[in-house]
């Protein structure tokens, strides 16, 4: 909640309760394309240390990951796999 003094404090009710929820919206949407990038990058990361391996839990998410995006062998406008990303750490479920 935000609020700012108005009638030098004899009236200081200006709700900002509207405004704060807004701003807070797009905090949450801009963490959310943050993490999947940072989801997206980690998975490419781990497919360079092949054929080195993680653990079950790791891989059972890469392998599930993989099937909506695949690797990135070759430069191409990733926007369209962000989007995908956020669909998948909104349906994911560890097992």
């Amino acid at each position: 909640m935000d609020s700012i003094v108005s009638s030098n404090g004899q009236e200081d009710h200006v709700s900002m309760g509207a405004n704060a929820a807004t701003k807070l919206y797009e905090v949450v949407m801009n963490t959310e394309r943050v993490l999947a990038i940072e989801l997206l990058n980690a998975v490419q990361a781990l497919s360079f240390r092949r054929p080195k391996r993680s653990s079950k839990i790791i891989e059972d998410l890469i392998q599930e990951f993989q099937k909506t995006i695949p690797y990135i062998s070759k430069d191409r406008i990733i926007h369209d796999d962000m989007m995908k990303v956020i669909t998948f750490m909104n349906t994911y479920a560890l097992h």
